[in-house]
């Protein structure tokens, strides 16, 4: 059986790392020197005098390395941002490479003639080169683990959701290489199973099982009415070496990704991250909205004044329908639209969501409606700041006092500006469709905000958004 010791892996990993910094400096300065391929350029210097930078630059590489955390452990760590990782580990390389040249040259006039060209060449090439390299060894070590070699072994403390949801995401991927134990828990049955994994004894067993040091590592995986024990199991835990984690089981209230503070010492979990409360981030956004908003009416014009002369000519009634919707922090606004149906009471206005083949709808309604037309005056509700071009849908008063009843943290999506199109409706989730759906879509777009985020859904908004099955 191969033992899973990360140090042994790190170095191994190190010495890897510098010969493939080795080889990319070395193929970079023959991309440049002798190749022909990008330049036809004779060196002033000699292939010694650059091979001697390898003596910095190799360590100091490796340094950048363990800085940007590429040598963590790689059972969980995603590829996205290992990739990531190594292209900011490298700028920062390439960086400080151009800021020692600079000061050296001002010393050593051989220095003024060390090709700044060669150390691009590098960059590009090496970041290529890591990735690849690691891309081979994470396939290497994932087909060991499959097979049932270099395994973690782990024993969870505690029976809760946590502890199944933990198992389930274990079993469905070997390739992390994780062997669970069993189960101590002391309200379930020694022999109760999920999934193949048994409870095989009560919380106090700790005291025998961890002097054996067969475990590399111990979740605690306690339901929310047994927190008092925490502290006690962690002390037990800690005076025995072995490698302690803590999977809370709050995971419904709490994101993925909590927003943590120190306040003096005292760790403070905020329950909901909103990036969008940062000022300067809501002050970005809000740039985007008043260029953005003001663009596509000069852009739009021409389609909305066809939009209008179509609403007018074909049914009696007020060109634009303004009805009343929940925005920011629960504030009522008027939001606008084309007039698509004929006109209503105020009772019949209320009746519900708009169904297929509505009979209010006219039928140049029904075309505004499927090509999104109809929601073209919003831009004017964009510029005033009752709306954001990208966000969370708005809804009627009365269905918002419906769903916060029924659909837990539905009032989450009012702590943002509501949006023209959102993340959940680039998602199929538009119209009649599943409104508990549409709330997780709203949850993930408001705690993951990026300006990247919002321009990637008004992309999508293009091609995805504008004409839509659902738009009724």
């Amino acid at each position: 059986m191969i033992k899973d010791n990360q140090q042994y892996l790190n170095k191994l990993h190190v010495l890897i790392d510098a010969m493939v910094i080795i080889a990319s400096y070395v193929f970079a300065w023959w991309l440049k020197f002798l190749s022909g391929i990008l330049d036809h350029e004779v060196g002033v210097l000699s292939f010694e005098f650059y091979m001697k930078a390898l003596i910095v630059i190799v360590p100091g590489y490796v340094l950048l390395y363990y800085a940007f955390n590429l040598y963590t452990s790689k059972r969980v760590q995603g590829r996205r941002l290992e990739f990531s990782n190594i292209v900011m580990a490298n700028t920062v390389g390439l960086l400080l490479a151009f800021a020692v040249l600079f000061t050296l040259q001002s010393y050593n006039a051989q220095f003024k003639n060390f090709s700044r060209e060669m150390f691009f060449y590098f960059y590009a090439v090496n970041i290529i080169a890591e990735e690849i390299v690691r891309l081979l060894i994470r396939r290497v070590l994932r087909n060991i683990r499959r097979k049932g070699y270099n395994l973690k072994h782990i024993l969870l403390v505690g029976y809760s959701r946590a502890a199944e949801q933990y198992i389930d995401r274990i079993q469905q991927n070997p390739q992390w290489g994780y062997n669970v134990r069993g189960v101590l828990d002391d309200n379930i049955a020694r022999g109760t199973a999920y999934k193949g994994v048994k409870v095989i004894g009560s919380i106090g067993n700790l005291n025998y099982i961890l002097p054996q040091n067969s475990l590399d590592e111990i979740a605690i995986t306690l339901g929310l009415e047994e927190y008092y024990k925490l502290e006690k199991i962690v002390a037990e835990c800690e005076k025995s070496g072995v490698h302690t984690k803590f999977i809370p089981d709050y995971g419904n209230i709490i994101p993925t990704k909590p927003y943590t503070e120190d306040l003096l010492g005292l760790p403070v979990i905020n329950i909901r991250y909103v990036p969008l409360t940062n000022t300067f981030n809501a002050f970005t956004k809000r740039c985007m909205d008043v260029i953005g908003s003001i663009v596509c009416i000069i852009i739009f014009s021409p389609l909305m004044l066809f939009s209008a002369i179509l609403v007018k000519a074909t049914s009696k009634g007020p060109l634009i329908f303004a009805q009343e919707r929940v925005g920011l922090h629960n504030k009522p606004f008027h939001m606008y639209k084309f007039r698509t149906m004929y006109v209503q009471t105020e009772e019949e206005e209320h009746k519900g969501w708009t169904k297929k083949d509505d009979p209010r709808v006219t039928s140049v309604g029904r075309f505004l409606r499927k090509t999104s037309l109809d929601e073209f005056p919003q831009l004017f509700n964009v510029l005033k700041g009752d709306m954001s071009l990208v966000g969370p849908r708005p809804e009627r008063p009365q269905y918002v006092e419906k769903f916060r009843e029924e659909i837990p943290r539905y009032m989450i999506k009012h702590q943002v500006r509501p949006g023209m199109t959102g993340w959940a409706q680039v998602n199929g989730y538009r119209g009649d469709t599943s409104i508990r759906k549409r709330i997780e879509h709203d949850l993930y777009y408001i705690e993951n905000w990026t300006l990247g985020l919002d321009v990637k859904i008004l992309i999508l908004t293009v091609f995805k958004g504008f004409i839509n099955k659902n738009a009724y």
